[in-house]
């Protein structure tokens, strides 16, 4: 099984949105910066956010598996 590399290309908050529809406080992700890079197989990379994961695992699952083309953006 191959290691697939993840790269943090740019966080973002939509202030109206959150403002309009978010909890009172909320911000950019403390935990994610741009840049970042994580190496991953069929596990979650230490310190990489668990909604985020959810998000992607079946993708990862699939290119270390040797499926696709390598490239994912999400």
């Amino acid at each position: 099984m191959k290691k697939v590399k993840i790269t943090v290309l740019k966080t973002t908050l939509y202030k109206e949105l959150t403002a309009e529809y978010g909890a009172e406080g909320l911000g950019l992700c403390p935990m994610m910066k741009s840049g970042q890079v994580f190496y991953a197989d069929y596990a979650k990379p230490e310190d990489f956010r668990d909604e985020a994961w959810k998000a992607i695992y079946q993708y990862v699952f699939a290119l270390a598996h040797g499926t696709g083309n390598g490239v994912f953006y999400y």
